[in-house]
């Protein structure tokens, strides 16, 4: 685990995200010396960067990438199903290490492409004031939200941080349960929780987006540890609504865009 505190913004673990080839590929390139094929299986918050990757590909490598978004527990399953992959980009290493266990990936190819981080979160009208993870066994911490470690990657990583700080019994009769990081941060946007375990660079949209001077893309580098493209796909969906305006610099919110601002914010949730 990685623990990093800060103010109100708490990255408090790493969330290990690997890749793998599935068996799938190794037959092909058994069975015939070329294919100019290659499917992708990735988690769907990856999409803008695996997208602009794959033209690339394409692009230098005369190799058509067909991609396949989704959560990573569906395409898990899709994969133990006998889904043709070839490259599967999970949003959790256990998911990885799951499928090598059946067999169903090439072991050797197995590797980490990237950390995420989650956060404690608290809406800007609460008097609570958190300085680290333990604070969240205080009293006047009542409910927490998280996603469902059952099958949501946040939420798993958001459960081995508190059992890393050792608080994990005491908390979790204040726990409430999301379906998903979506989901999570709305118990906390409509004040039904007083904190939020949730991703890291989706708790700063929620509060970089407040201000109508918005944000730099250098702040948003330096907040989450991520790559702008991380957010592409959510930023030219809200600037095609006409929700922000941005520079090769800056984004920020229009005047419409502060007006609904609920509906901009949303469009930077997470689905998983």
């Amino acid at each position: 685990m990685i623990f990093r505190l800060e103010t109100r913004l708490a990255p408090l673990a790493a969330l290990v995200v690997a890749l793998a080839c599935v068996t799938a590929c190794k037959d092909k390139s058994t069975t015939t010396p070329a294919h100019d094929e290659l499917t992708v299986a990735a988690a769907s918050d990856l999409t803008p960067a695996f997208e602009e990757i794959g033209r690339a590909f394409e692009s230098s490598n005369k190799t058509k990438v067909v991609f396949m978004f989704g959560s990573t527990g569906m395409l898990t399953r899709q994969i133990e199903n006998g889904a043709p992959v070839d490259l599967f980009a999970a949003a959790n290493v256990s998911y990885i290490d799951e499928l090598d266990k059946k067999g169903l990936i090439i072991t050797d190819s197995k590797a980490t492409y990237a950390r995420g981080r989650i956060t404690l979160w608290t809406p800007d009208t609460s008097d609570i004031r958190l300085q680290g993870i333990a604070d969240l066994a205080r009293p006047e911490v009542m409910r927490i939200a998280i996603a469902n470690p059952d099958h949501a990657p946040y939420g798993l990583a958001a459960k081995q941080a508190l059992e890393s700080a050792g608080i994990w019994e005491r908390v979790k009769p204040k726990l409430v349960y999301g379906d998903n990081i979506r989901q999570t941060l709305q118990y906390a946007e409509t004040g039904n929780v007083d904190v939020a375990i949730a991703a890291l660079p989706f708790e700063f949209m929620l509060n970089a987006l407040r201000l109508k001077d918005g944000f730099t893309l250098a702040q948003f580098g330096e907040r989450t540890g991520l790559a702008i493209t991380a957010i592409q796909r959510g930023l030219e969906e809200a600037e095609r609504k006409g929700l922000i305006e941005r520079d090769l610099a800056r984004v920020w919110p229009t005047t419409r865009g502060y007006d609904f601002l609920s509906d901009l914010q949303a469009i930077f949730l997470p689905d998983t």
